[in-house]
């Protein structure tokens, strides 16, 4: 089996969690660790993901395992990539540049967010123009067209279409810290961020987090209230056919449509010339009476599998987790909490570290059960 390295003390994500949580202040990582309301889609998304079963073939004429695949007329060296996270600066100082850094060295995709912590140009220029970037949509066309011009710019190849944030969620541990539109700094947060000197040092360091992608927009000298005014006025979340058409028209590059959660959507997709779409519901964040990701993924594949690249994130933590999804039909996978448990648990090297443990854990799986490609995986499904 291929050898890749990762720090043997923390070998899997239950391990990055409690250094996480040891390394950031709790309003930080409860930003980063919760959902919405009781969070109770949080815990289904990977629960049910740990429902599917794989069957080994062991008297199979077996040569190798190859994790390799092509998405988009790139080939890429894992099914997975790292999934668009807002405010990743907040939860560990120069996240983002960590992770593209990463991206680029094990060449799997990274997805920059409109609203975390560095620029699209910055993105482009670690990841040599491969980033993929979320757009979050502007209300204003004319902000919507001039970050189009810059992704393009840029060399974006992919541009992703947010469509599950019609509105915030209800989040209570964001809500107590303060951490709702506009966030406010409290004395109990100041006292958290005393007890990770490690944090505030680095933060000293990098400066104070700011939404990069969208200083050319905003007003300067904005207190925290008045960002809050910025970013309810500038952004609308919801998104419509007619939104995706004009952009569509606009953007010569592939379109993924992230957040979709029903076949309705998927048809709507297709039909609208998409290029992929993205199974999730947001990591649990936004709904939590809604499915897990892997239920609709599971019906949408088996129904327009070829017709559309269909991908999945919210829920997967390990290696076996994304053989799982792989095998319902999905055809690459993203996740977001990982990588940023990881890069809050052990700083520059959190990113290799869990590319690498991802990439070993899911090499053993398809080893363990002779798959030899990752198209293959649904053979492999149970229910088959």
């Amino acid at each position: 089996m291929p050898k890749w390295n990762y720090n043997s003390n923390y070998p899997s994500i239950e391990d990055l969690i409690e250094r996480a949580k040891q390394k950031v202040p709790r309003f930080a990582f409860e930003y980063l660790d919760g959902g919405c309301n009781e969070d109770v889609n949080l815990m289904k998304n990977t629960r049910e993901i740990r429902e599917v079963e794989l069957i080994p073939q062991y008297l199979t004429r077996h040569i190798k395992s190859d994790m390799s695949t092509e998405l988009f007329g790139h080939t890429y060296d894992a099914p997975f990539g790292i999934a668009p996270v807002g405010l990743q600066g907040l939860m560990w100082p120069n996240a983002p540049e960590i992770l593209a850094k990463a991206a680029l060295k094990h060449n799997i995709p990274f997805i920059l967010s409109t609203v975390t912590t560095m620029s699209i140009e910055r993105a482009s220029e670690l990841t040599e123009g491969r980033a993929w970037f979320q757009l979050y949509h502007p209300a204003k066309e004319e902000v919507r067209d001039d970050i189009l011009k810059r992704a393009e710019a840029a060399e974006c190849p992919v541009l992703v279409l947010l469509s599950d944030v019609p509105t915030f969620g209800f989040r209570p541990r964001d809500i107590r810290n303060g951490l709702a539109m506009p966030p406010k700094m409290t004395l109990k947060n100041i006292m958290q961020i005393m007890g990770r000197p490690d944090w505030a040092l680095r933060t000293l360091v990098h400066g104070q987090p700011n939404f990069e992608t969208l200083k050319p927009y905003m007003p300067k000298g904005l207190d925290l209230k008045q960002l809050g005014l910025f970013m309810d006025q500038t952004f609308s979340g919801r998104l419509n056919e007619y939104k995706v058409a004009a952009i569509r028209d606009k953007w010569k590059g592939k379109i993924v449509l992230k957040g979709v959660a029903s076949e309705e959507d998927t048809e709507k997709a297709i039909k609208l010339g998409l290029d992929g779409i993205i199974v999730s519901n947001h990591g649990g964040r936004q709904l939590d009476a809604g499915e897990s990701t892997i239920a609709p993924c599971t019906r949408i594949a088996e129904k327009y599998q070829g017709k559309i690249k269909i991908m999945m994130d919210s829920g997967l933590r390990s290696g076996p987790d994304i053989a799982r999804t792989l095998a319902r039909g999905a055809e690459f996978t993203f996740m977001g909490r990982s990588f940023m448990y990881s890069v809050a648990a052990l700083g520059n090297q959190g990113g290799d570290h869990i590319i690498g443990m991802l990439k070993t854990q899911l090499q053993q799986v398809m080893e363990q059960i002779c798959c030899e490609r990752v198209e293959d995986f649904p053979k492999f499904d149970i229910r088959k």
